[in-house]
């Protein structure tokens, strides 16, 4: 066999791996009679790479595309992270969203919007009981506008992070939803409702809330609004003291902006520096005395009894008298 056919016909054997089928005939009979009977070897091997190659290439597009947006923030900034931890744990937390985020690096506008914006968060639990609303009220000035800022659209990202004794309820926040409270909201984490706090796991819930169009194009332009976070405490341990404290954390803020360019639209995300103002908040929350258990168990045992007899005595009851009126 020539080196030229040889040459061809190994290429191909190499690059495909397939045995059969061409014209009916087995692989490597087929291909050596075709290769033989034609001076074109090379020029047929680089037609069968092309085209293995054009047909694999929307596969290898797609890995690439995808590993190239891996490090671009979705509908949702808690999106990416739960993806890839799963859990909620304090340092991975901390530490996706100072430093794994992409933060502070939009080249239209200032790196550090904190010389350009004064916020302050004042935060605090409203209400009474097992049942409260956190509310954040947020305001931030425009202190120096930006000179020659495109077309732009913001919205303020707030991130709760919620302990395992407390958590908000996914429908009532569907129906603030629908009602215009948020421009969206999720919750991440542990959404079951009946667990008690032993059982249950962290949750965070993430609000946007729209600000309006180009407003680091206006100076001195003082905007605020609140936002009141249904929450619900879960059943807590029982506890001598008759109360169990539960810490909420300062929530995280983000200024999300998406600015019109010529070809296209550019996210831009910041991370607020707040003033230090939003402290952490403590939660007491009522808790059952083990020194009281054994009374509640009786008291509840003789509840539960009497109520069982009352039903049995009125259905008899109701029997006998129907049975005179026949």
């Amino acid at each position: 066999m020539p080196l030229r056919t040889s040459y061809a016909y190994t290429l191909v054997e190499k690059f495909t791996g397939f045995r059969y089928v061409l014209q009916g005939l087995p692989w490597e009979e087929g291909l050596s009679s075709y290769v033989m009977k034609t001076e074109q070897g090379i020029p047929v091997c680089i037609c069968l790479f092309l085209g293995i190659s054009l047909i694999f290439y929307p596969i290898f597009g797609a890995c690439l595309d995808g590993s190239s947006h891996s490090s671009k923030v979705g509908r949702y900034i808690m999106e990416s992270y739960y993806e890839k931890y799963e859990s909620f744990v304090d340092s991975l937390l901390d530490d996706f969203l100072t430093r794994e985020l992409p933060v502070n690096k939009c080249d239209v506008l200032p790196r550090d919007l904190n010389t350009v914006l004064s916020l302050s968060v004042l935060w605090k639990i409203k209400g009474e009981g097992s049942h409260r609303q956190l509310s954040s009220m947020v305001k931030f000035n425009i202190v120096k506008s930006i000179s020659q800022v495109p077309t732009h659209h913001c919205k303020i990202i707030i991130i709760e992070q919620l302990p395992s004794g407390v958590f908000t309820d996914p429908f009532e926040l569907e129906h603030l939803l629908h009602c215009a409270v948020f421009s969206d909201v999720t919750v991440f984490g542990d959404t079951n409702l009946e667990l008690p706090s032993v059982l249950s796991n962290r949750s965070v819930v993430e609000v946007h809330k729209d600000v309006g169009p180009n407003i680091l194009s206006h100076n001195n332009n003082l905007l605020h609004f609140a936002i009141d976070l249904p929450l619900h405490s879960r059943y807590p341990p029982l506890d001598e003291s008759g109360y169990v404290q539960v810490r909420l954390k300062a929530p995280d803020l983000f200024l999300q902006c998406s600015i019109q360019e010529r070809s296209h639209n550019r996210s831009c995300l910041f991370k607020f520096q707040t003033d230090g103002t939003e402290a952490d908040l403590t939660w007491s929350i009522p808790a059952g005395k083990r020194s009281d258990s054994r009374v509640i168990s009786v008291v509840t045992f003789i509840s539960a009894l009497l109520s069982v007899l009352s039903i049995i005595i009125s259905t008899q009851v109701r029997l006998r008298e129907g049975l005179k009126q026949c």
